[in-house]
């Protein structure tokens, strides 16, 4: 039977969602993609609804839409009934198939990493001398019940015992403790376990800790010691479920931050946060992407949810704003200012993330409006405030972060380098999810491509790290030049113009998912140079800011789940990496997840990242003519200044003018 969701309010139209059987009973006139959300069918949207990616196409099969059309829908897909549900009004009953193009799946978004690709470092580069010593703790007491000679009240009676079983003191007291003490102790014969929680010290501080007592449980409960540790990212929400017993994972789970519906980026929502209700609403997407993750971890565990006692979360300072339910509005104008840097724990059950009331949600500081937390853990769990040598530390992405220092200094920056690595405004972009174009290869002779994609399904899309690979591909067998622009005199029928844009093709119609070639434009091309050019003029006018150059830098710590699959080579024959000894890059995966589960596992990180935090310097681009400098300067394939990509420019200079020994592919 179809799923059947009324909405009482005006005149009905029904709207059929196929081929998910799904019905819905909405007001004439709604619009078409949001009503695909009130379903729960996930379609792309990067740009939020304002109809300039065409992510969110549709086929209307039967019935009638008012739409408005733009560029994105080609006069081909507009006379076979493909429209962008953003731009869509329900003007009769429909019956609507959503193509797989379209489509937001999950199936892989913790797809295993590819590893370290020839050359790669990991694991050296992680913070060492740090204690376990979780900031939860539990401490078991069995308490000699009152008397008439002893008739101390119940706080005072467990604070006793705990003064003399574990030496604790100093200690403040929630006051939902206080309510539970009196029946909780006698009915469980004055047994109890009793759970404690330290923060952070204030950075160069000589002030000791005071332990909040935070829970009280009846018997020995000190077993069942678990945490959470989370990442709030742009595009996807990252959770482990921590043992703080044995001081390992005993979970982890990964979902597309929900969020994603309403825009791909920060600034889309924090101009969506400016709509009524659009605060509450992303507030409360993004905390059931994390009440989803926790049942699932939860489900596959065996562990109850009572038993969890501490969150520890990271993310960029608008994520965490949202979460928070604190308006981002500032933080994009100049001049950029959040609305605290640190926030004091607060109770995650108040911001209605589904564990028990006593659970305090700790978030990592941060350093500015576009220089997160997840910089801030990140830095720490790779150690970077340890080591002498000159480090920089990226994390790619829409919002790319970036550290350059060592254990005496660190400046930081972020730069919007757009949504390009995530498969956004890219013709047929899509997120790292199977069937995504990953790798490519080109026969210099044919031209012909050789592709292979996520899952090993059929090609559906291209995601970032194919884009990266493709461009890298066209440039090195000529297909492009250098300006990014294709070779149109070149032997082959995989170049070609549609719509006035020159197009390269990856695979044809026969060979997808899609009823349609998957093409790379010349626009696309384009948009990942502007997003490389961003990356790397950041940390180029980073690390200018401290009188160095890039040769200086002496390891590249590459963090974010993007960052742990590109392809080095690959990545510096474009210019987004610099052209530097391969053995200075590190790839450390997920470095802010990182960071908050070492926080929970010991009070040393936690002092480190607020030390960290402090310690950070932040450069804002946004005002900086450097950088628009070195950005133009980097719109070039790998860069118009030949000398900082040596081994790059001595390889395409050895290219030889292949087209007398080409032949066309059949």
């Amino acid at each position: 039977m179809p799923k059947s969701v009324p909405n009482k309010a005006g005149k009905k139209r029904r709207v059929s969602f196929q081929p998910d059987n799904i019905e819905m009973l909405v007001e004439q006139g709604a619009n078409l993609r949001e009503v695909a959300i009130q379903a729960g069918i996930r379609l792309i949207a990067a740009c939020g609804g304002a109809g300039t990616c065409g992510t969110c196409k549709v086929e209307i099969k039967e019935g009638e839409v008012e739409t408005t059309r733009t560029a994105r829908v080609s006069d081909k897909e507009f006379e076979r009934g493909i429209r962008q549900a953003c731009q869509s009004r329900v003007v009769s009953d429909l019956v609507v198939n959503i193509p797989v193009e379209s489509r937001l799946e999950t199936a892989v978004m913790s797809r295993e990493q590819k590893g370290m690709v020839a050359g790669r470092k990991g694991m050296e580069a992680l913070a060492t001398g740090w204690r376990f010593n979780p900031p939860l703790s539990k401490y078991y007491l069995e308490l000699p019940p009152p008397t008439l000679a002893d008739n101390t009240d119940d706080l005072d009676r467990v604070l006793r015992g705990l003064r003399q079983e574990y030496k604790l003191s100093n200690m403040t007291v929630d006051f939902d403790v206080v309510k539970k003490l009196p029946p909780l102790l006698r009915d469980s014969g004055w047994k109890v376990t009793v759970t404690t929680l330290v923060t952070a010290l204030e950075p160069k501080t000589t002030a000791k800790r005071r332990p909040r007592l935070i829970n009280v449980e009846a018997g020995d409960t000190r077993a069942n010691h678990y945490a959470i540790a989370l990442d709030i990212g742009t595009t996807a929400v990252k959770m482990q479920l921590l043992d703080l017993r044995k001081g390992r994972v005993v979970c982890e789970g990964t979902d597309y931050n929900g969020q994603i519906d309403y825009g791909a980026d920060v600034i889309t929502r924090i101009n969506y946060c400016q709509k009524e209700g659009g605060l509450l609403k992303l507030q409360q997407v993004v905390v059931a992407t994390i009440n989803k993750l926790l049942s699932h971890c939860l489900d596959e565990s065996g562990i109850k949810r009572d038993d969890i006692g501490h969150l520890m979360t990271a993310g960029n300072t608008t994520m965490l704003q949202i979460l928070l339910g604190l308006d981002p509005k500032y933080i994009r104008l100049a001049p950029y200012t959040p609305a605290a840097t640190y926030v004091p724990p607060v109770k995650a059950r108040e911001l209605g993330i589904n564990l028990a009331d006593h659970v305090y949600l700790f978030a990592s500081p941060l350093v500015a409006s576009y220089v997160g937390g997840d910089i801030v853990a990140g830095a720490v769990a790779a150690g970077v405030h340890q080591t002498k040598k000159v480090t920089l530390y990226i994390d790619i992405g829409t919002n790319g972060e970036i550290v350059v220092g060592n254990s005496d200094w660190m400046v930081t920056a972020a730069c919007s380098a757009g949504p390009a690595f995530e498969g956004g405004e890219i013709k047929h972009g899509m997120l790292a999810s199977s069937g995504a174009i990953e790798e490519v290869s080109i026969d210099p002779l044919t031209l012909e491509p050789t592709v292979s994609t996520i899952g090993g399904a059929k090609a559906k899309g291209i995601c970032g790290s194919g884009l990266i690979n493709t461009v890298a591909e066209l440039l090195e067998t000529g297909i492009i030049n250098q300006k990014g622009e294709f070779n149109t005199d070149l032997p082959t029928r995989r170049i070609r113009k549609s719509n006035d844009v020159y197009e390269y093709v990856l695979a044809w119609e026969a060979e997808t998912q899609i009823k349609s070639d998957i093409v790379i434009t010349s626009i696309d091309i384009d948009n990942l140079m502007r997003a490389k050019a961003a990356m790397y003029a950041g940390y180029q006018t980073v690390i200018k800011s401290v009188g160095m150059t890039i040769s200086d830098i002496e390891q590249i710590i590459i963090a974010g789940g993007f960052g742990s699959y590109i392809d080095v080579a690959r990545a510096i024959t474009i210019g987004l990496l610099p052209d530097i000894p391969r053995d200075r890059f590190i790839f450390i995966g997920n470095g802010s997840l990182m960071g908050v589960r070492l926080s929970s596992f010991s009070t040393d990180i936690i002092d480190e990242m607020r030390g960290v935090a402090s310690l950070m310097t932040n450069l804002e681009l946004s005002e900086n003519a450097d950088f628009m400098n070195n950005y133009i300067a980097a719109l070039f394939l790998p860069h118009t200044a030949t000398s900082e990509f040596p081994s790059v420019t001595k390889r395409l200079a050895k290219i030889q003018n292949r087209k007398s020994g080409r032949r066309v592919a059949a």
